[in-house]
């Protein structure tokens, strides 16, 4: 007779997986720069940010750890590039700008649950699952779970600046495991980047289930992501579980 799936540990990554920015980042920089007297529109400030999140982290990735920067000073750098892309280029004039936002953003006033966050980690406990973090976040990461009142639900967090691997690198996954000392196909993933945790879940012979937003699916997961590993709330989790180990749905 098959021995039954039994899933021991759930590893979970955090941004817009379990926590979202109450107010997006354009607005949260022009708010800050408005109170050091700098205007600027919060749309172009919005879109400047993601020009220069996306160049930081393709010259420096993973917080330029290998290039001897601290998180810090790679989140500063962004707020600098960031600025200078909208025409403000005094470096002098945005520092105080970009330590009050690296401050606000370790500040869970700065953060907000997802609906059902609190309800499915405590479901999951109840069930006896082990829980995890394994997030792309910096050294703030620990402080903000304490402060939103999530902490408690995991056994570890696990980061890419901690570790020195970022997701999708099997190694932070591996290491994961190692920690809770269970078999991959023992453990699933919760996450919503398509290649960083449900391929990068995958890829180490996790099982991955993938949190997506309300708008229409992306073609590439819609093409390759089983419905049933598709989550549109977090609710959906415990039930998707149960589909995975074979058992009638919980009441």
């Amino acid at each position: 007779m098959a021995h039954r799936l039994q899933i021991r540990l759930l590893t979970w990554d955090v941004k817009d997986t379990l926590l979202r920015l109450r107010h997006p980042v354009g607005e949260e920089y022009a708010s800050k720069a408005r109170a050091h007297g700098l205007e600027v529109e919060a749309l172009a400030l919005g879109q400047a940010f993601g020009q220069a999140y996306r160049a930081q982290s393709h010259s420096f990735p993973n917080y330029g750890l290998s290039h001897g920067l601290t998180s810090r000073q790679w989140w500063l750098d962004v707020v600098l590039q960031t600025f200078h892309l909208v025409g403000i280029r005094d470096a002098q004039d945005v520092a105080p700008v970009a330590d009050q936002l690296y401050k606000d953003f370790s500040s869970p006033c700065t953060w907000q649950l997802l609906e059902g966050a609190e309800a499915t980690l405590s479901g999951c406990r109840e069930r006896g699952l082990r829980l995890a973090v394994v997030s792309n976040f910096d050294r703030r990461l620990e402080d903000i779970l304490v402060g939103v009142g999530l902490r408690q639900h995991f056994d570890f967090v696990l980061t890419s600046e901690a570790t020195g691997w970022p997701k999708p690198d099997p190694r932070i996954f591996h290491e994961a495991l190692r920690l809770a000392h269970v078999e991959p196909a023992q453990a699933a993933h919760i996450g919503d980047s398509y290649h960083c945790d449900y391929k990068g879940a995958q890829a180490v012979g996790m099982h991955s289930f993938l949190v997506v937003g309300p708008g229409p699916l992306d073609p590439e997961v819609k093409d390759s992501v089983p419905q049933e590993h598709i989550l549109p709330s977090l609710s959906r989790l415990l039930p998707a579980l149960d589909r995975l180990e074979g058992l009638p749905p919980q009441q």
